[in-house]
């Protein structure tokens, strides 16, 4: 796989499907290098077995939700201005209705029991700002005025002069008779036949003031929507949330858990009887986030009760989300480097509904049938058919992927200096080597490599290196213990484990030549790839992307600085020196080319250029590439044409620093 085939990462978002199973519907997107974005449209698949059929042509449709009786789906796809708002097509196909015009775009949506309204959450801009004004630039709005510990956020910015509010709005019928523009201005000699336009219904706010947002569902009976509060703290971070029920009349809203219940909240869903269910983590008195162990939470009159367990069961992430399925709910488990589709009962027994060699990213439920998004060794995104305890792929969207190349990394478990087990995969070229070896290190640092498709290795591949990669103290999916084995321990048993598994890989094939050796790795894998050249100096080369590089400034500088760094690395002095890239960077001799992204929210981008300076100013070869407008998100969802000059910035640099011949 080269640069170019990026444009062949086909991923599928989570599917919806009718009640009675007979067919479902999801989206695909894809980046396209011409257009500069990603695209992709809604598709229909007959079920059991039907072949999948494009039900809409937009630049970027997705997050299709059918509503309650199956006839309609609501959509986001971008307005004449490009922001996203919620349309609705007939589930057979046609043409698209548009129901919202929020001023800023619409972030999340709901359908009500009855189908007859859309509870949607968009962000108000205050008077003046964000284009709310025709003619007033950026550059000649008023001062923002903060008083809190939060003011901005990666891929967003400030956030406080702008916050989520829920509104509803009736639900359009899409093979209704369109709205007609009045013709009173017409003469009787002018035969001016009224002009056909589509009209959005007038949407009208449940919420107001200052407090923003986030998340959305209607209780069983439709009269209320839950939604969580999210006010900016003044003095303190505090990531423990609120649960409220808004009525829908407007005549008031009443508190469903309570902050002190101790839970940060991801999910939420309202099963057939009316069970509130939770995707959840405990975090103490309010920071408590490493490893956090998001589990199945119910709701019993405002007292929460976890299902699942907090040590082995992790609920987190990669687009997780609950389906009730009888008295039952569907959810997605990473683990080992997979995300499975397990089915959890009330009592917290749970079997497995699909697992093996994929991550599931997306799921639903209907008659009998289970339907899951899901990306593979071979493909970044399939839809499957769950069917007789195996599947049924339903799409081939990994086709052109598989066409361009792509090389099955082999997985491998090496036992680490203290016995402790390290595991990842190496993938190669071709042939019998012997090959420059990349150390790949992932961020987080609770996440995890994991058995999908994966661009950053098979580019590397590519162009003739063997690349190593693993899931060392810190990474999830391997129990809580081994995610929180880092906290205020960073650069210990995480360095151990990383520079043991490359030894390891080296060892067990013979095709790698560990006499040519580079490393890289972004955000908190640019923080490990900094350590690691600090403390080992046998690499020709590194790469430290979007790193987390300087603890104290972050703290006033990061969208997360509030809280991030005091639970990872501590809050002293000491604790904080110990185990900060920049306190050790004058150890470093090794070529290191770091890269940022100018909007870079999650670590800003003076992480990077203080190191970079650093680097300079001692003496040690040090080249600076940033991206403009990008943010913390560009390997994965920048523009297209970013995404590929930053490939051919990699490979540039590893053929200066480690060539393949």
């Amino acid at each position: 796989m080269r640069a170019q085939d990026i444009e062949t990462l086909v991923s599928v978002g989570r599917p919806a499907i009718a009640t009675d199973g007979s067919f479902a519907v999801f989206a695909s997107s894809r980046p396209d290098i011409a257009a500069n974005r990603a695209v992709g449209q809604l598709w229909r698949v007959d079920l059991p077995g039907g072949a999948p059929r494009r039900l809409t042509r937009g630049v970027a449709d997705g997050s299709p939700k059918l509503s309650p009786d199956d006839s309609r789906i609501a959509f986001v796809r971008a307005d004449a201005k490009g922001k996203p708002q919620v349309h609705v097509v007939v589930a057979g196909g046609g043409e698209p209705v548009q129901a919202t015009e929020a001023t800023l775009g619409v972030e999340d949506f709901a359908w009500s029991p009855d189908g007859a309204t859309i509870a949607y959450l968009a962000r108000v801009p205050e008077k003046g700002r964000y284009g709310s004004v025709e003619g007033l630039d950026a550059g000649a709005e008023a001062p923002r005025h903060i008083t809190g510990v939060r003011w901005h956020a990666n891929g967003l910015g400030y956030i406080g002069d702008r916050p989520a509010h829920v509104f509803v709005i009736a639900a359009p019928e899409p093979d209704s008779e369109p709205f007609y523009e009045p013709a009173a201005a017409v003469r009787a000699d002018e035969a001016t036949p009224p002009k056909k336009i589509l009209v959005a219904a007038e949407a009208r706010a449940l919420t107001e003031g200052s407090t923003s947002h986030g998340g959305l569902a209607f209780t069983a009976d439709g009269r209320e929507v839950l939604t969580v509060p999210d006010d900016i703290e003044a003095d303190r971070r505090d990531l423990r949330n609120r649960l409220i029920a808004i009525s829908v009349d407007g005549s008031g809203e009443r508190e469903m858990l309570s902050a002190e219940a101790g839970l940060s909240l991801s999910g939420l869903d309202v099963a057939g009887d009316g069970t509130i269910v939770l995707l959840a983590s405990e975090v103490g008195e309010g920071v408590d986030f490493v490893a956090p162990g998001v589990g199945l939470w119910l709701l019993d009159e405002g007292v929460p009760a976890r299902v699942t367990d907090a040590d082995t069961i992790d609920l987190g992430e990669v687009g997780s989300h609950i389906t009730a399925v009888g008295d039952d709910f569907l959810v997605q488990d990473r683990t080992r480097g997979r995300v499975r589709l397990i089915r959890v009962s009330r009592d917290g027994s749970l079997s497995e509904v699909l697992g093996g060699d994929v991550e599931v990213t997306g799921h639903a439920a209907g008659g009998d049938l289970v339907v899951a998004a899901v990306a593979r060794p071979d493909s970044y995104g399939e839809l499957v058919l769950v069917e007789d305890g195996g599947t049924r792929t339903l799409t081939s969207f990994g086709a052109p992927a598989a066409a361009s190349g792509i090389a099955l990394p082999h997985e491998l478990t090496v036992t680490g200096r203290d016995g402790y087990p390290v595991h990842g995969w190496v993938a190669a070229p071709e042939g019998e080597g012997p090959f420059p070896v990349i150390l790949q290190i992932h961020g987080g640092p609770f996440a995890s490599y994991g058995v999908h498709l994966f661009d950053e290795t098979q580019v590397l591949v590519d162009a003739g290196y063997a690349v190593v990669y693993s899931n060392p103290r810190g990474s999830a999916g391997y129990g809580r213990a081994h995610g929180r084995s880092i906290r205020q321990q960073m650069g210990t048993v995480d360095f151990a484990d990383v520079i043991d598994f490359l030894d390891g890989a080296i060892a067990a094939d013979a095709r790698l030549d560990g006499e040519r050796v580079g490393v890289m790795g972004g955000s908190y894998g640019g923080y490990l790839t900094a350590w690691v050249i600090a403390h080992d100096h046998r690499f020709a080369g590194a790469i430290v992307e979007r790193g987390f590089l300087e603890p104290v400034s972050f703290q006033g500088t990061s969208d997360i600085g509030s809280f991030f760094g005091d639970e990872y690395v501590g809050v002293s002095a000491d604790d904080i020196v110990r185990q900060s890239p920049m306190a050790v960077v004058g150890q470093v001799t090794t070529p290191t080319l770091v890269m940022h992204s100018e909007l870079d929210f999650r670590c800003p981008l003076e992480q990077a250029t203080r190191y970079y300076s650093a680097l300079k100013r001692q003496g040690t070869e040090a080249e600076l590439l940033v991206f403009p407008g990008e943010n913390h998100e560009l390997t994965r969802s920048g523009q297209p044409r970013h995404r590929v000059e930053r490939f051919d910035a990699v490979l540039d640099w590893w053929r200066r620093h480690l060539p393949v011949d």
